[in-house]
């Protein structure tokens, strides 16, 4: 299967629809069904049959998919790596990060980092922590930095410190006036925090249960950032993770919740390839920016 061939297979099976995949490559339908019939031909089976005028995938193409998939993000990400080469940004930093790290240490990073480098391009990514640790793993982005410290396969995980989680309510509410805030003190509260199955949600699950009390959030998010509006707006209280600078966002005001549980800041880099000089300095200034947020939110409990 040719480039071309791999990545109109691709758009296919993400987008469902012969139009939609076309639209998103930016050719005409006969042209791409031409490439997909092509590609059956010389692959000897079918990828698709239509069922009621809708294209399915056969077993075969859910089959190949997976790795598909792998294949053309690392030509996407080749593509780019070319791109920058050919506009001269050769001296390119790219760091992926998860939306808190992404919001509260990469900013900080970066502004030390260009005071030494002012001419290098850094292109900062915000992904979830799946896509963060792919595009570590495929080289797309040679730093990730996510709240997640797990071992992962063929990739670097250092631990750069822990982020209390912490109890987020609007200025006028009743527990406003509480220094600490506990799990006997939201049982009749809307809560508004992290899905079961995300680390922090397994750590708030479990220590709820230690108390023989409940965990569950009227209101699931993944990242904390998200929980900002339906605090704001009234829907109810948070626990989220105190890395993100809470007390500058107007209306709201950061408590300590206890049991004190902590969530890590690990820096991701891959096993297999060795960092560039400008990463390695990027890489140096995450770790200083990390400590400095870390103190910063230790001293505003």
């Amino acid at each position: 299967m040719q480039a071309r061939q791999l990545e109109v297979f691709c758009m296919v099976m993400r987008r469902g629809t012969v139009t939609g995949a076309a639209k998103m490559l930016n050719i005409s339908q006969p042209a791409l069904s031409q490439i997909l019939m092509h590609t059956e031909d010389q692959l000897g089976f079918k990828l698709f049959t239509r069922v009621r005028g809708k294209l399915v995938p056969t077993r075969e193409a859910e089959e190949l998919y997976p790795e598909a998939e792998r294949i053309f993000a690392e030509i996407g990400a080749l593509r780019r790596r070319t791109m920058d080469m050919r506009f001269g940004r050769t001296g390119l930093i790219r760091i992926a990060a998860s939306a808190p790290p992404a919001m509260a240490i990469v900013p900080k990073a970066f502004s030390a980092f260009r005071n030494v480098h002012p001419d290098i391009v850094v292109r900062s990514l915000i992904a979830p922590l799946d896509n963060v640790v792919d595009m570590v793993r495929s080289g797309d982005a040679p730093i990730g930095i996510v709240m997640n410290n797990m071992p992962r396969h063929g990739i670097e995980v250092e631990t750069l410190g822990n982020a209390e989680l912490i109890c987020v309510v609007p200025e006028d509410h009743r527990l406003a006036s509480q220094d600490m805030i506990g799990f006997a003190d939201i049982q009749d509260e809307p809560l508004i925090s992290y899905r079961a199955d995300t680390l922090p949600g397994q750590l708030l699950a479990g220590a709820a249960e230690a108390e023989t009390l409940a965990f569950n959030p009227a209101i699931e998010i993944d990242i904390s950032i998200t929980a900002l509006p339906f605090v704001r707006d009234g829907f109810g209280i948070a626990i989220v993770d105190g890395l993100l600078p809470w007390e500058q966002f107007p209306g709201l005001v950061r408590r300590t919740f206890l049991p004190r549980l902590t969530v890590p800041v690990a820096l991701l880099t891959s096993k297999d390839r060795p960092l560039t000089g400008n990463h390695a300095a990027m890489r140096d200034c995450l770790r200083d920016a990390c400590l400095k947020v870390l103190r910063v939110g230790s001293v505003a409990r």
